[in-house]
């Protein structure tokens, strides 16, 4: 039996170096499971829509597992992605769609930013900065500054969190608030999946603030390809043990 495709679900950008790197993770994706196909759907801007490429998956019958490409549960995460995926199951009453949960959170995600931190090349620092895009989401920014102080504490430094946009403590301002609280060699964590105007807008903060490094979004990383098919597995094992405990009708 074929394994049940997956549809990846991005953001989008209109930055093209966006699109090159989720394609990028797509193509990391089936080198790791040649099995199962496997392709990326853009909520916005460039790119393909998730119901044309779902129908192109499956030919709209059959399974789909359905892993949105966010690192937070924010709005996109919790409103648009699943509108989506309801307007797949409308349009394509004979395909089961399931959604899997977004990567943020996954230990794999952690070992990524282990994998990005090293990658900098920078001998010691003694602070940390774990920069996000930004959100209005208030449970979102809880999750971040978790995350945050979960990632400092692995490495015995403190670690805040920083946002590109809508929130409340951009890169600059952290930077300030480590060289007050002592720590002088501070580096910037990108919580990014791939690169964009508000990536280069933290780029630009850490550089301006004296940062001595500012890691590269994740792109294709093992962490992130981990992390994907984790949603992946958990959304069919999901799906398998509710199925199980349904009970039998007799008579």
């Amino acid at each position: 039996m074929s394994p049940v495709p997956l549809l990846l679900i991005a953001h989008g950008s209109r930055d093209p170096r966006s699109g090159a790197v989720i394609e990028r993770l797509v193509a990391r994706i089936a080198d790791t499971r040649p099995d199962l196909p496997v392709a990326a759907a853009y909520l916005e801007h460039r790119g393909r829509r998730p119901l044309p490429v779902a129908r192109d998956l499956t030919g709209g019958t059959g399974g789909l597992v359905a892993v949105p490409l966010l690192l937070t549960s924010a709005y996109h995460g919790r409103v648009d992605v699943p509108a989506v995926v309801a307007g797949i199951r409308a349009d394509l009453p004979d395909l089961h769609v399931r959604l899997g949960r977004v990567l943020g959170g996954d230990d794999a995600v952690t070992a990524a930013l282990d994998d990005r931190l090293a990658a900098a090349n920078v001998s010691t620092v003694d602070g940390l900065v774990l920069a996000a895009a930004g959100t209005r989401d208030v449970a979102a920014r809880r999750g971040i500054a978790r995350l945050a102080r979960r990632y400092g504490a692995r490495h015995g430094l403190p670690c805040l969190p920083a946002y590109a946009a809508a929130g409340d403590r951009d890169v600059p301002t952290a930077v300030a608030e480590l060289r007050a609280s002592g720590a002088r060699r501070i580096a910037v964590l990108s919580y990014f999946l791939a690169p964009g105007r508000l990536h280069d807008r933290i780029v630009a903060g850490a550089r301006d603030s004296g940062a001595v490094a500012v890691t590269e979004p994740f792109g294709s990383t093992a962490g992130i390809v981990t992390a994907t098919l984790t949603s992946y597995g958990e959304a069919l094992r999901s799906v398998d043990s509710q199925r199980i405990r349904q009970p039998v009708l007799v008579g």
